[in-house]
C-alpha cells in the first residue's frame, strides 16, 4: 500500500520552481499498517534517502519501518510527544483553528531537541521524508519552519498545509484500524473539531506567532539548538539554485 497524504510540497508552494528544489523534501502520514514493497518502491522512485519519524514513542511498532530499512534508508527518529501537561490543557481549551495554531507553537515550544534533530536529518544529501501519525499536526509544523527558510509566502505554507484536508478520510480510517483495541478499552476520547481538520486559519497563525513570538522560522530552530551551519546545509540542498546531490 502507498504512503497516504505523501507529496512534495515543492510542487503546490512554489509552481514557479523560484524558492525549492523538487525532491528535496517529502511529507506523509505514518504508513498503514507498516512500510512494504510498494512503499519502498514509492521512496526510491522519489529519491528519498531519510526518512524522519515525528512520532512519539507509544504511536510507534518495530514493523513500521522494518522494510525500508533493509532496504538501505535511514529511518531517524525525532520524538516530538503529542501530549504533554501543557498541551493536554491546551487541548482541552481548544475551540477554534486559531487555539489550534497556538497549540503548534507550543508542541514546537516543547520539543526544541526534536525539532533540531529532524532539521539536522532534513539537511542530509539526498531527498528526505517527515512524517508523524497524520502529517498534519507535528508534519506540517516542521514543515512550515523549513519552507520559511527558504521564502516560500506564507500563503502557500498554509495552502500546502490545508491539501490535508482531501487526505483525511483515509487518514483516520487507518488511524482507526491500528488502534481499534484502545478505541474500544471502554474510556472515553474526546479529540477538539479543530484537530479533526486541516483549517487554513491554524497554519497561518502558527507562522504569525513564530514570527512575532520568535522573528521567524530561521530564529525559532537555532534556539532550538539548530546550528547555523545546519541552516545553511539545508537552504544549500533545497533551494532551488541547489545543484541536485
Amino acid at each position: 500500500m502507498s504512503l497516504v497524504n505523501f507529496r512534495d510540497p515543492a510542487v503546490l508552494t512554489d509552481p514557479d520552481g523560484l524558492r525549492i528544489r523538487p525532491g528535496a523534501l517529502y511529507r506523509s502520514a505514518q504508513p498503514f499498517p507498516a512500510a512494504d514493497e510498494a512503499v519502498v518502491e514509492q521512496l526510491r522512485t522519489a529519491g528519498i534517502r531519510t526518512i524522519v519519524d515525528l512520532r512519539g514513542a507509544a504511536e510507534c511498532e518495530t514493523a513500521d519501518w522494518a522494510a525500508a530499512e533493509a532496504a538501505g534508508l535511514t529511518v531517524v527518529a525525532a520524538r516530538v510527544e503529542p501530549t504533554n501537561g501543557a498541551l493536554d490543557a491546551a487541548m482541552r481549551d481548544m475551540t477554534t483553528a486559531a487555539d489550534l495554531g497556538a497549540f503548534y507553537l507550543l508542541m514546537a515550544e516543547s520539543a526544541p531537541a526534536s525539532l533540531a534533530a529532524a532539521v539536522e536529518a532534513a539537511a542530509r544529501p539526498g531527498g528526505v521524508l517527515l512524517h508523524c501519525a497524520a502529517g498534519k499536526d507535528r508534519t506540517g509544523l516542521l514543515t512550515a519552519l523549513l519552507l520559511d527558510l527558504l521564502d516560500v509566502p506564507a500563503e502557500r505554507i498554509v495552502a500546502d498545509y490545508a491539501r490535508t484536508a482531501e487526505a483525511l478520510p483515509q487518514i483516520f480510517a487507518g488511524l482507526a484500524r491500528r488502534h481499534r483495541a484502545a478505541l474500544n478499552d471502554g474510556r472515553e476520547f474526546h479529540v477538539p473539531a479543530p484537530l479533526l481538520e486541516a483549517p487554513a486559519e491554524a497554519m497561518a497563525v502558527f507562522l504569525d506567532l513564530v514570527r512575532t513570538r520568535h522573528g521567524g522560522s530561521a530564529a525559532f530552530l537555532a534556539a532550538c539548538g539548530v546550528a547555523p551551519a545546519t541552516l545553511d546545509a539545508f537552504r544549500a540542498k533545497a533551494a532551488a539554485e541547489a545543484v541536485a546531490c
